[in-house]
């Protein structure tokens, strides 16, 4: 796995916005994934946290109880403030979910990183990279927004068990009698309070990087002279202007020179 970690690292050899390993819970590996996805500057890593659930694979459990008796939503936020990610570029949820493995129809436990991934790839087609994967108009598991068929959480949070987590930087799933489960928080693993600790910004500002990075490379080389400015500005300013028409941006400014 550290070998996989190691061959993502290099952002001119793979390209990526979004990274997970999901099942993968070893500290040294989630942590490894996290400041890989920092390093590159130009994807979003999604992690899972450890003792939430114990699958088959892992370990032989004679009840279900054993599988998910490691840690409580209290016990996950203070393990994880512990570890001091402190990251704009990673993400988690809690707990794990339950799906219909339709082909050989059974239900089956999964990580939610899963999940998070389907309602990034929902929301994305939907809409727009920069809206919230969360809430019940984009992050409803129950109505397909994971992309498979949710049927179950874990645990059933309670309303002081979702503050606790989303508090220490977890989104929680949830569950509600009326609107059923759904991903309900976008928070990055940054501790400090600002526009990037939340998903939908963060992905915003790869997107945006990326984009202009492109049309940078395609003037490299070529004489210092306006011409040139004006031809990367030819591709900028409308890249931007469409992203502020689709409600990425409320304003934006380019300086060249």
């Amino acid at each position: 796995v550290e070998r996989a970690i190691e061959m993502i690292r290099d952002a001119e050899l793979i390209e990526h916005n979004l990274a997970a390993m999901p099942g993968i819970t070893n500290n040294k590996l989630t942590t490894k994934l996290v400041r890989t996805c920092e390093a590159r500057a130009d994807s979003l890593a999604i992690v899972d946290l450890k003792d939430v659930y114990v699958p088959p694979f892992q370990t032989k459990c004679t009840t279900f109880k054993d599988r998910v008796d490691g840690t409580t939503p209290e016990q996950s936020a203070k393990n994880l403030v512990a570890r001091q990610l402190n990251s704009s570029y990673g993400a988690t949820y809690y707990p794990w979910v339950k799906i219909k493995d339709e082909h050989w129809g059974r239900d089956v436990w999964v990580p939610p990183s899963v999940a998070a991934i389907g309602v990034f790839a929902t929301t994305e087609r939907k809409d727009e990279l920069w809206f919230a994967p969360a809430g019940f108009t984009r992050g409803g598991l129950s109505a397909g927004a994971g992309g498979l068929p949710v049927s179950q959480v874990r645990l059933r949070l309670s309303s002081k068990e979702r503050d606790k987590l989303y508090e220490a930087g977890i989104n929680p799933i949830a569950q509600f009698p009326a609107e059923g489960i759904v991903v309900f928080g976008q928070k990055t693993l940054q501790v400090t309070p600002s526009a990037l600790d939340r998903i939908n910004v963060r992905r915003l500002m790869i997107h945006v990087k990326k984009e202009i990075s492109r049309m940078a490379a395609t003037t490299l080389f070529d004489q210092n002279v306006q011409a040139t400015w004006n031809r990367f500005l030819g591709k900028a300013e409308p890249f931007l202007a469409s992203v502020q028409s689709r409600f990425g941006l409320t304003e934006y400014k380019i300086i060249l020179d």
